[in-house]
């Protein structure tokens, strides 16, 4: 058995695009609130890469996200809003909804598993978020932790490296077949679950099986099945 399960947090445990989405069509409803989430993610990529690249010096995730959303602002016509309300709005990122199945999953994988996040959201950002949505990790794990982002090496092992366990005692579950191959790379298992409607309704995402990894799973609730929980 796998004693450590470490969880992608961004779009494998709780639904960006949707929370964006709704929470941005609630506060401004003249925007496209689709438009803007897709857009913001968009540049999350780009944002790391500046970091990775040594052209920013360590940055969270929060100030990344805060950087991309205001240069964002002035194409969505709210340009003209606080600093207050850009933060308010900023940190949507800790009030992401998480999936139906994500809780009473995870609950279950608990009974049998050390559950932990591996993601490129900051401490802060994940603990503030499992506070809200009621995530029960064991241990809240970020890039923040190894100074570096994902798929840097340093993410994965480090994770072994906290528990004390050789890297095969560590899975990665996550819903991105890149980071699960990154982490494999690193002798980890992986565990990919589809999550289709990631980046909305009207863009499904192709949830095609590789046979790379240890386990498919259609959602938390499924994993739990195939790993005896």
């Amino acid at each position: 058995m796998t004693p450590i399960l470490a969880f992608d947090v961004f779009g494998t445990v709780v639904d960006w695009h949707g929370s964006i989405s709704r929470e941005v069509r609630a506060l401004y409803p003249q925007v496209d609130g689709d438009a803007l989430a897709l857009a913001w993610r968009a540049g999350y990529q780009p944002a790391m890469q500046r970091v990775r690249s040594g052209e920013l010096g360590w940055t969270r995730i929060d100030d990344l996200h805060r950087m991309i959303l205001d240069e964002l602002l002035p194409r969505f016509g709210l340009g003209n809003l606080s600093e207050s309300e850009r933060e308010h709005l900023n940190h949507v990122w800790q009030r992401l909804d998480p999936w139906p199945d994500t809780v009473p999953g995870l609950a279950r994988l608990k009974a049998r598993h050390t559950l932990c996040t591996l993601s490129n959201g900051n401490l802060g950002l994940l603990t503030n978020m499992a506070k809200r949505a009621g995530l029960p990790w064991d241990c809240v794990l970020s890039a923040e932790v190894f100074r570096a982002y994902k798929p840097d090496r340093r993410t994965y092992l480090g994770v072994a490296d906290v528990f004390r366990v050789p890297p095969a005692q560590v899975m990665l579950v996550a819903a991105h077949q890149d980071d699960l191959a990154a982490a494999r790379a690193c002798g980890l298992s992986t565990a990919y679950v589809e999550r289709p409607l990631e980046f909305g309704a009207d863009r499904p995402k192709d949830v095609s099986p590789d046979p790379a990894n240890t386990l498919h799973a259609r959602d938390f609730m499924d994993l739990a099945d195939q790993l005896g929980c």
